[in-house]
């Protein structure tokens, strides 16, 4: 059977390798405010609302007095999502940006960043007068299997330059995967 089954995949092309198989490694969703308060619990509600996960504070790195903005003080929501909920997430925010991303959003190694002005534009979410409008950055992280052999703690490996996932290979995924246009830089 498995010999009739190779011939037919042989007379078709190539054979697939599962290793080279692209996937979606992780969604990270950021939203920061710029001070915490309030502001920071409303937004941290609606990235819950939308994703369904319960998000992390992060707090400011630096001091920045022209911003107002103190060192370890609370300024931004994140949460990372993964497997199924990730690729939810990512339907929706696809159809937030109308199906289409700039081609200068995606980096060297394939992973894609873009931005949604407001959190209205995702299908299915209502306007709640208590909690406003937020924007939310959307960074989706990209791989193939095998890729933890190079981030492991033990027995850690190089992983070849040929196996890393590119920007067109990415590219492609995205199209063949959630059907968007990706529009060219000019």
């Amino acid at each position: 059977m498995t010999a009739t089954l190779i011939e037919s995949k042989k007379s078709s092309g190539k054979l697939e390798n599962p290793m080279r198989k692209i996937r979606i490694e992780k969604v990270v969703v950021n939203c920061s405010v710029g001070r915490s308060g309030p502001p920071l619990e409303r937004a941290a509600k609606i990235i819950e609302m939308l994703t369904g996960q319960k998000p992390s504070i992060r707090k400011a790195k630096k001091t920045i007095k022209g911003f107002g903005i103190h060192r370890g003080e609370p300024i931004a929501v994140m949460v990372t999502l993964r497997r199924e909920r990730a690729r939810r997430f990512l339907e929706k925010a696809f159809a937030a940006v109308g199906y289409k991303v700039k081609e200068e959003n995606f980096d060297l190694r394939g992973n894609l960043a873009f931005g949604i002005k407001e959190h209205l534009d995702i299908p299915g979410t209502k306007y709640d007068p208590e909690l406003g409008v937020i924007g939310m950055d959307v960074i989706v992280h990209v791989s193939r299997p095998g890729r933890r052999v190079m981030l492991r703690r033990r027995a850690r490996s190089k992983v070849g330059k040929k196996h890393l996932v590119t920007k067109e290979e990415a590219i492609e995924f995205f199209k063949k995967e959630f059907g968007i246009e990706v529009i060219p830089s000019t």
